[in-house]
């Protein structure tokens, strides 16, 4: 029921029955927005101001806009300037709800926290649904001086020093409606909130101007820049400190699978490396993998001759909670087929001018 209703939303799925359909989500769609601009009214009366700088990264769509890679950049350079920093996120689908602070467990932390815990090390990944009990309990526990909040465009309760918004290029708004008759979460104006865009994706699809055009006209005073989702090399999911080049793997076939909001996007990128891709499967975002899944994956690779499974990051963070097995039982070779793990990074172009900006926060 969910891929129906997404599919509808991005108009993937046509006819008669789905435009009656479409025309009552219309209607909710209205009703939708109506109660989240009064939402958005009431909470921004008197946000919560936090005694350390907070930068927002969000988007205004549903998923897959790159924002876990912003989140992990950012985290990254603020820590080599001498910023105490730590990340808020709710740990959306995570299997165990209570709040966690410095939890390294995949059910607790949700895949995306737990993806940047392990890659982040020694900086602070608290997962709590109510971010300003997280970002107290971070300054409590950590003294750190700036928290980012992971998908907080929708925080509209916190006052933020920094609003960061990404936006996808390669479907930048959808068909411009709400949920559910749409992908947006919020009205288009809310765009309005933004200090900083960043266009991600733009590797995928060269053309931007028309995007970049429409965020000027709306919020001209935002500072919009370019970013391409890098790719670093490959991991052997038991082994993921050592990195494979990605020529390693040219002209070779391979089976690819995800869980993620846009798997086009990443079979894009594979083939970009000059991968052949034999088998590819979809499975919703976030999706919570079973054994099963997996020797269904491995079979089918199996019967086409195929020896190389790829996946994502935050995929592999739900592998390993197959079993509560470690990376390294997750990756024994018990079909005779390799998984491997695309490790890839955030690219910001006229990236000094975006430092620049974040390191406004701390002066004067």
């Amino acid at each position: 029921m969910q891929e129906y209703l997404y599919k509808l939303a991005t108009d993937e799925n046509r006819g008669f029955i789905a435009g009656i359909i479409k025309a009552f989500l219309f209607i909710l769609s209205f009703i939708y927005g109506s109660v989240v601009r009064i939402l958005i009214l009431f909470s921004r009366l008197k946000p919560h101001r936090l005694n350390c700088k907070v930068i927002s990264v969000g988007n205004i769509t549903l998923g897959g806009t790159g924002k876990t890679s912003l989140v992990e950049y950012i985290a990254r350079y603020l820590k080599q300037q001498g910023h105490k920093v730590a990340i808020l996120s709710r740990g959306y689908k995570r299997r165990i709800t209570q709040y966690a602070i410095r939890n390294t467990q995949y059910a607790t932390m949700g895949d995306e926290p737990y993806m940047l815990s392990k890659k982040l090390g020694d900086i602070p990944v608290i997962v709590d649904a109510n971010r300003i009990r997280g970002a107290k309990q971070a300054i409590k526990e950590y003294r750190v001086d700036t928290v980012i909040l992971d998908d907080g465009f929708q925080q509209w309760k916190i006052k933020k020093d920094l609003e960061i918004t990404t936006i996808d290029v390669t479907d930048p708004f959808g068909n411009q409606h709400l949920l559910p008759r749409g992908i947006l979460r919020e009205p288009l104006t809310s765009l309005k909130r933004s200090d900083v865009f960043i266009l991600t994706k733009t590797n995928l699809n060269p053309d931007i101007q028309d995007p970049k055009d429409f965020l000027s006209q709306i919020n001209p005073a935002a500072l919009i820049l370019e970013s391409i989702h890098k790719p670093l090399g490959f991991c052997k999911i038991d082994q993921p400190g050592e990195l494979l080049n990605t020529e390693i793997f040219k002209g070779k076939t391979v089976t690819l699978f995800c869980g993620i909001a846009d798997p086009d996007s990443f079979e894009d990128l594979i083939m970009s490396l000059g991968i052949k891709v034999g088998l590819s499967f979809s499975f919703p975002d976030h999706y919570n993998y079973s054994q099963k899944d997996l020797d269904k994956i491995t079979q089918a690779s199996k019967e086409k001759n195929i020896d190389t499974i790829v996946t994502t990051e935050k995929d592999a963070a739900r592998l390993y909670a197959i079993r509560n097995t470690s990376p390294a039982q997750a990756g024994k070779a018990q079909y005779a087929i390799r998984i491997l793990i695309l490790r890839i990074e955030l690219e910001i172009k006229d990236e000094q001018e975006f430092h620049n900006r974040l390191l406004q926060l701390y002066s004067g």
